[in-house]
């Protein structure tokens, strides 16, 4: 695959696939049941009333027509950019072009949803505990009216388009915790109201009766109203770059969190108006309905203790603020992509030199979701948000029946009863589109909001763009696509090495080919190069930044040919370098994993770093940490070796032999712990006694006892001011209880000595897992 010019063809580039079914399932339920359960559920009660329930349903049988496109299309076709790349490749241009353009302003006019929805849970939260205070504050802030939710909602889309225009992200394991804390608040509230509806069947009847009391239309213009809710599967296929298995997993993740999510809105929507007592003559679904966006709330304080209602707030909270993170990421993806593709300025797809976000379509993103959001009001913004979906929607299910033609695409799932899910979605979706004008004077501004949008955009089109326009197939997600993969090569022991800084190279290296030269002759040194992209961008964008790592990746060739020990380089893109490393040593069933550290002050809630700390935790085979030093050559004459005796330092030991000199000297030290009197000395020199007795090649090994204020401060004392090269030192798991509570020696050794510093790691399987788990 060409990456760009001065990029070695022969050299290996992959994506860096770390997401696995669960992974690929929680982005679809987080992305899901999000700010949408929360914000919409009040106002599809008073539109529907109780038949809301049928409005969820039915929406989720409309989903579910248009998620079998998206699973044939997303496993056929497993590109970046979703719904956008395949109506691009379906379509002319100017067909591409609107899809683009619609989707855009899909995800942002959600984006202002969420932070409307997020000013009206922050504004509940202190009204219910702190009322006095809620009022005053409310009075001051009003400029106009719902200025105090304007002014919250300005506030949090600048902090979070701030964060996205500085590379900040959730992690993919922090997003399954963040999903799953929302599962767990959300069921609480269930298990509430559902205990709530059983012991008090004459209310859930009376809640439910007459079950269309606002007419089927109503059903109608609720689907439209809440189909936003559904919205959130696609984002599945759009990093189906980073999911192993992609045509297997990607069609079961859109399946699952599509199942997951119907069984959760179906209770909640069952309970909101099932548990909630009538008041004032009115029934349940008029009180939901006058609550609005709030209307959760309004339930749980009807079955739930105080605290429940806090908890329900705080979901509310932290859907409204994830589900806006995250859509600003998506919007301004599209956007990026649009600019790439010279379907909109150029600037849009500028990326910054520092951080690699697309900064500039953030901006541009975060311009229009503000003024959205302080424009008009939730359900207008809710409903033109669905439209715009709606229609997307509409044309990916028409890509499918469009490129069923083309027979050289490879399905490797098909879509059961074609053609009449695609068909049967497409037309669903037109309809509910359309049956919002029925919303009344909301619906009729949502559709004239959206419809300028359209108009503006095949304008700005037709104008500027049409002759700019090409044809840009997205990268592939599989450089190797095409070939058959190349097997990983049988050997005896592999050592895996990422590599970064030029001058860094002959060090890392040089003991790697040491190291491997002493385990037989059926050996293989793997140099790695990651190249991190934020998760603003999609992963397939750091192909351009791969021609950067190949100064990197020919000056570890050179090292292999010096030390005749072959080298194979490869560079990964991936979103996150500790999970491509980690993902990299397992899948090449790696012996030993060497990585650098550069040393300096330490960061905040870091040891090493939280690129190193992660390795050092989770790494699946032996490993070292080595701190640098550019003016330290191989091999080393002197070594420092403390040990306190036990398997680790014995195997620190035996890894010292292909590093020393052949007419070197390894010094042994043990430490007298101060204030320990004899046992101390006795203890520390049996420990210097059992490490040398691993010592089994024939080079001078030396024996010293040393004192001093603490176990780091004398081996520190004694490796700066001895004639050493460098300093080997076991390392264990960085835990944060024992980080925290004791601090960590080879840690401490590490930064404060000015020596090369070697931290050696043996892997121990289950028992080192155990170990990190329990915190020894």
């Amino acid at each position: 695959m060409d990456t760009g010019g001065g990029t070695n063809p022969e050299r290996r580039v992959t994506f860096a696939r770390g997401l696995g079914l669960f992974d690929a399932t929680m982005i679809g339920v987080g992305a899901m049941i999000g700010a949408g359960i929360f914000v919409l559920t009040g106002l599809a009660a008073g539109v529907a009333g109780p038949a809301a329930i049928l409005a969820f349903l039915l929406n989720g049988f409309v989903t579910l027509l248009t998620a079998f496109s998206y699973a044939e299309l997303a496993s056929a076709i497993p590109e970046a950019g979703g719904g956008y790349s395949y109506i691009k490749k379906a379509f002319p241009p100017w067909i591409g072009f609107l899809s683009g353009w619609m989707l855009w302003f899909a995800y942002t006019v959600a984006c202002a949803l969420y932070a409307l929805g997020f000013g009206s849970y922050f504004w509940e939260f202190f009204h219910k505990y702190t009322p006095a205070f809620s009022l005053r504050m409310q009075t001051a802030l009003t400029f106009w009216p719902g200025s105090h939710v304007a002014l919250v909602t300005l506030a949090v889309g600048v902090v979070l388009l701030g964060l996205n225009y500085r590379g900040a992200e959730i992690t993919g394991k922090a997003e399954n915790v963040l999903t799953v804390s929302k599962l767990v608040i959300l069921s609480v509230f269930i298990g509430f109201g559902l205990w709530q509806a059983f012991t008090h069947p004459d209310m859930v009847s009376a809640s439910f009766t007459p079950f269309f009391a606002q007419g089927a239309g109503g059903v109608i213009v609720a689907m439209g109203l809440t189909f936003i809710a559904f919205e959130g599967y696609d984002l599945i296929a759009t990093v189906s770059e980073e999911v192993r298995e992609p045509e297997r997993n990607i069609p079961k993740a859109i399946f699952i969190a599509l199942g997951v999510t119907m069984v959760v809105y179906l209770l909640i929507i069952f309970v909101s108006l099932a548990a909630l007592p009538p008041e004032s003559g009115k029934a349940s679904w008029q009180l939901l309905g006058e609550k609005g966006e709030t209307a959760i709330v309004e339930a749980a304080k009807a079955f739930m203790p105080s605290f429940g209602v806090a908890v329900i707030v705080f979901g509310g909270l932290l859907s409204t603020m994830s589900a806006l993170n995250a859509t600003i990421m998506a919007s301004s993806r599209v956007a990026f992509s649009m600019g790439r593709d010279r379907m909109l300025p150029g600037a849009l797809a500028r990326i910054h030199p520092r951080s690699r976000t697309p900064h500039v379509a953030i901006v541009v993103t975060g311009v229009i979701l503000l003024g959205l959001a302080v424009s008009f009001d939730v359900a207008v913004v809710g409903s033109a948000a669905s439209v715009m979906f709606l229609l997307t929607f509409t044309l990916v299910n028409l890509s499918v029946l469009v490129l069923r033609t083309d027979r050289t695409i490879k399905r490797r799932y098909t879509i059961p009863l074609y053609p009449w899910p695609p068909l049967l979605g497409a037309v669903m979706s037109v309809f509910l589109a359309a049956y919002q004008v029925n919303l009344g004077p909301e619906g009729l501004r949502s559709w004239a909001v959206s419809l300028a949008w359209i108009g503006t955009g095949l304008a700005v089109y037709l104008a500027f763009f049409r002759t700019q326009a090409v044809e840009r197939l997205p990268q592939i997600l599989d450089p190797d696509a095409g070939r058959e993969p190349s097997p990983i090569p049988v050997v005896d022991y592999r050592v895996l090495v990422p590599v970064y800084n030029p001058n860094n190279v002959d060090l890392l290296l040089g003991i790697a080919c040491r190291l491997a030269r002493t385990r037989g002759p059926r050996v293989e040194v793997v140099a790695v190069s990651i190249v991190e992209v934020p998760f603003q961008l999609k992963i397939s964008e750091g192909l351009k930044f791969v021609p950067e790592r190949e100064a990197v990746l020919e000056a570890a060739e050179n090292v292999g040919k010096a030390h005749n020990v072959p080298i194979r380089t490869e560079v990964r893109v991936a979103h996150n370098t500790a999970s491509a490393i980690l993902n990299m040593a397992h899948s090449e069933e790696a012996d030993m994993l060497i990585v650098g550290w550069r040393g300096g002050p330490k960061k905040k809630d870091t040891v090493f770093g939280s690129v190193v700390d992660r390795i050092i935790d989770c790494a699946p085979c032996d490993l070292m940490v080595v701190k640098f030093d550019p003016t330290i050559r191989l091999p080393f004459k002197n070594i420092l070796l403390p040990t306190a005796g036990g398997p680790n330092a014995r195997f620190v030991a035996r890894m010292v032999e292909p590093i020393v000199a052949e007419d070197g000297t390894v010094t042994v030290t043990g430490v007298a712990r101060p204030g320990g009197g004899e046992e101390a000395e006795a203890k520390a020199r049996k420990g210097v006694a059992d490490t040398l007795a691993e010592l089994s090649f024939d080079i001078d090994g030396d024996r010293k006892l040393l004192h001093g204020r603490s176990v780091t401060d004398a081996i520190v004392r004694e490796g700066n001011d001895g004639p050493y090269d460098a300093v080997f030192i076991g390392a264990a798991g960085v835990d944060l209880f024992k980080r925290v509570m004791f601090g960590r020696i080879p840690e401490q050794t590490a930064r404060a000595c000015s020596k090369p510093v070697i931290l050696v790691k043996h892997y121990e399987g289950a028992k080192s897992w155990l170990n990190r788990f329990l915190g020894s």
